[in-house]
């Protein structure tokens, strides 16, 4: 059976103890690409990461690894839950699985907001235990997304891009719909 689980990003503290902002799976397109990924009899699902904004990599580890990863399992992170997966790939050489998505990734490439979530070494050889990598970048997001793609581009092979204009980081402000069909194509493809 084909899956896909869609990691969220990080939550600034303040919004995630307000009720008016959704739960961080929640948020933006992710509950929009889960039910398009069901309807094409995709199991979907989204993990909450509990106090996410306090970016403690056990934490993350833990809540995504109760998911079954395999072949068979796609994965999709935004923002800081897209530096997750590199991470987490990285550190799982032998678990194969199919497409990562991989939107706005952030890896904190200026070394100033999250110490220890992002020490790792990224496997240059990521993309072959995949079905595929591609990230999703917009040319007017952050300065620190920029640099966390090229950091990618730079340090994994054969792994694909893909840019878009003004999607801003891919939120609902920016973007204006909770709609993402390239990425719901891309991973029904």
């Amino acid at each position: 059976m084909k899956k896909a689980v869609i990691l969220h990003g990080y939550q600034h503290k303040d919004e995630y103890y307000d009720d008016s902002f959704p739960s961080p799976s929640n948020g933006h397109w992710k509950p929009w690409l889960q039910k398009q990924l069901l309807i094409h009899d995709i199991n979907a699902q989204t993990p909450e990461v509990f106090m996410s904004w306090q970016l403690k990599y056990e934490a993350w580890a833990r809540e995504f690894e109760k998911y079954e990863i395999n072949e068979d399992t796609a994965l999709v992170g935004h923002s800081c839950g897209g530096g997750f997966i590199v991470r987490w790939l990285s550190e799982h050489p032998n678990v194969k699985v199919d497409k990562v998505v991989l939107v706005a990734p952030w890896v904190d490439p200026f070394k100033e907001d999250v110490p220890g979530f992002f020490d790792f070494t990224i496997d240059p050889n990521l993309v072959s235990h995949t079905a595929g990598v591609v990230i999703f970048n917009s040319d007017d997001d952050h300065a620190s997304i920029h640099k966390t793609v090229e950091i990618l581009r730079t340090s994994i092979k054969d792994i694909e891009y893909r840019e878009f204009h003004n999607y801003g980081h891919f939120n609902l402000g920016a973007m204006g719909t909770v709609e993402f069909p390239e990425l719901r194509d891309h991973l029904i493809k």
